[in-house]
């Protein structure tokens, strides 16, 4: 029998507050109960608020798709986040947020992305020369590669310039010492603090966000010259700084264009190499799939140019980084708020209560899709696939708040993952097994740790 893909082992029955903070803590997966797997929803009470987490597909149309403005996003998410994204379009909601989506996805629509695929490309191409040095069939920690192809990929296509460029191997390096101080693991979290109360955001916390801002602000402050002189290349970063508001003519200062590129940078890394590391791991775990894409990525792939055509025939690389985000979605809950009282399956739901939606559940729940727990990129191919993608699917979030990202990660992790299976063969490291933990985004525990060797 195949082995399953891992999974953090849920908690058994009721514990007490204070036992569910420590365990949050430690990974928010494996501190909920087991029937969240079953549930259509379930409610949480503490002494300070009410929580749903809905897992109805109804409910979570509702939510996302009909009625999104009756449920902002909830300013607990912003609460450990905010020293580093300020006032960025990840945390915002109403008009605010309205208008930063109406000037930032232009940038992102389908045009721009053909401008940036040779970027892509690019940095695809320099991911595979690195891990050639690593290709010796010792065990290599995949998540490092996979992280720092991800970051060239965002700022190859945002400034138009490699990892290794000084400020931007900067930023790298100090977002990896952010991740390290579990910003999103805050207080205010958890508590409802009034706006007069100290967030105590640790001492690492509020340095490296300081750090990983000045950073930012050198390179949107350089750009601007560039713009001012006609000499900026033709990026996302220049599209976004010289698109108006269709509204009301505003285009971004300085200050909130760098709270954009950190959620760029955020979400666009973190994500996409979360999503990818996974796709290499299972595909280490079933070596005849990997056998698969590699034919396909060798009749598909030219051996130094691509083009962007080329992306609706990687239809099996596309199949597995889909699956792989069914099991392992990069952003494994969403919160949101409830403006006004609502009713859900026959409960009340008080107004401020937290509407929790998790992808990680609903992606593996009993009661919609066939096998949960098993990889199977055909299942896409399926009535049950094509069901569950409509009504159960939401890496990107959906409706109005879908990620605006969404196009752009489907084409870079395809692309990445084609590259790498083509070049090498991935094995897993028995000794070393992965276990999937949940903090800002799925990444493995002690690291996801594969070999790697050159295909003949």
């Amino acid at each position: 029998m195949t082995a399953l893909p891992p999974k953090p082992p849920a908690r058994q029955g009721k514990v007490s507050l204070r036992r569910y903070a420590k365990l949050f803590r430690q990974d928010i997966l494996s501190a909920q109960p087991t029937r969240l797997y079953r549930a259509w929803m379930a409610e949480f009470r503490t002494p300070f608020f009410r929580s749903y987490m809905c897992n109805d597909p109804a409910l979570v149309d509702l939510v996302l798709r009909k009625r999104p403005d009756d449920f902002p996003k909830s300013n607990r998410i912003r609460e450990g986040l905010a020293p580093l994204l300020g006032n960025s379009v990840f945390i915002t909601n109403g008009e605010t947020w309205k208008r930063q989506r109406r000037i930032i996805d232009p940038a992102f629509e389908g045009g721009r992305l053909r401008d940036v695929f040779p970027a892509m490309w690019d940095a695809g191409m320099a991911a595979v020369a690195r891990l050639e040095a690593l290709a010796d069939g010792t065990p290599q920690e995949i998540e490092a590669q996979t992280s720092h192809a991800a970051a060239d990929v965002i700022f190859r296509t945002l400034f138009s310039i490699p990892i290794e460029h000084e400020i931007a191997g900067a930023v790298f390096s100090k977002f990896k010492e952010h991740q390290r101080a579990q910003p999103v693991l805050n207080l205010g979290a958890v508590l409802p603090l009034p706006r007069w109360f100290p967030r105590f955001h640790s001492r690492q916390t509020k340095s490296t966000a300081r750090d990983i801002r000045g950073l930012i602000t050198r390179l949107t402050a350089q750009r601007m010259d560039e713009i001012t002189a006609g000499t900026a290349p033709d990026d996302l970063a220049t599209k976004i700084m010289t698109t108006a508001d269709p509204l009301t003519g505003d285009v971004f200062d300085t200050e909130e264009m760098v709270d954009q590129v950190a959620i760029f940078f955020l979400a666009g890394h973190e994500t996409s190499a979360s999503a990818l590391a996974w796709s290499l791991y299972l595909l280490a775990m079933h070596p005849e799939w990997q056998d698969k894409l590699a034919v396909e990525a060798q009749f598909e792939l030219e051996p130094e140019k691509i083009f962007f055509s080329t992306m609706s025939k990687l239809k099996l690389s596309r199949d597995v980084f889909r699956e792989a985000m069914r099991l392992y979605p990069p952003v494994p809950m969403m919160v949101r708020e409830a403006s006004c009282p609502e009713h859900f399956r026959d409960r009340d739901v008080p107004e401020g209560s937290q509407i929790v939606l998790s992808p990680w559940h609903l992606h593996r729940h009993e009661r919609l899709w066939e096998r949960p727990d098993e990889f199977d990129p055909a299942r896409w191919h399926t009535p049950n696939g094509k069901d569950c993608q409509r009504k159960a699917y939401i890496p990107f979030s959906a409706g109005q708040r879908v990620c605006t990202g969404s196009g752009f990660a489907m084409v870079e992790g395809p692309l990445l993952l084609s590259m790498m299976v083509r070049a090498y063969r991935f094995e897993l490291v028995p000794e070393r097994p992965a276990m999937p933990v949940a903090h800002l985004t799925v990444r493995g525990k002690d690291g996801i740790w594969l070999k790697i060797a050159k295909r003949g």
